[in-house]
């Protein structure tokens, strides 16, 4: 019974993010022959229409990032993934890890794909998305190891953004809450991620 709510939060982030990401996607390969809710909001989301906070995110959420250019990656083979890292120390119920999860993975997947920025890399996107967008959840200890893994994505060409939380509910304010990577080669993100454990 207890792994049946590690299957059903895995469940809920995959879809969450899967969602999101399918909607992000209608606009950097092409037009969709179908009319969807979400291209409203879409074409909306740059106007000055729009409250949002950093990068097109929620005011519930900010992010830090730096955008790098994760071209070289392309020439690496294998099976590309996103890694989610959630910080064990605050304490976090699965919901809040699956909404702030969700986050990560969107605020990944924009910068990547935003059109000028120099972490724009289709190619890599394309290679993720066309082989399932394969995600996982590692968890760290703290701000500390986290910052750790963040200059190591930094080093090694891995795009990486760390959301903050807005502490309306389990956390306080500011609080960096989920450590997004990539997506990448897996070899690559071994090397930032290889000593975590699942989440």
């Amino acid at each position: 019974m207890p792994h049946l709510f590690q299957y059903l939060t895995i469940a809920t982030i995959s879809l969450v993010t899967g969602c999101c990401i399918g909607a992000l996607i209608a606009p950097v390969y092409g037009p969709s022959p179908v009319s969807s809710p979400f291209q409203s909001l879409l074409s909306t989301a740059g106007s000055s229409e729009t409250p949002s906070s950093a990068e097109g995110l929620s005011d519930d959420e900010d992010q830090d990032g730096v955008a790098i250019d994760s071209r070289p990656l392309n020439e690496i083979p294998g099976e590309c993934r996103m890694a989610l890292v959630i910080r064990a120390d605050l304490g976090m119920q699965k919901g809040k890890i699956a909404a702030q999860c969700a986050h990560a993975a969107v605020a990944c997947y924009r910068l990547m794909s935003e059109p000028g920025s120099e972490a724009q890399n289709l190619p890599l996107l394309q290679r993720w998305n066309n082989r399932g967008q394969a995600k996982i959840t590692l968890k760290c200890s703290g701000m500390d190891e986290m910052d750790t893994l963040f200059a190591k994505a930094m080093s090694l060409n891995v795009n990486a953004y760390i959301v903050h939380d807005a502490g309306r509910t389990q956390v306080e304010a500011g609080s960096a809450t989920v450590l997004g990577l990539g997506p990448a080669p897996k070899p690559v993100l071994d090397l930032i991620t290889g000593d975590l454990k699942l989440y």
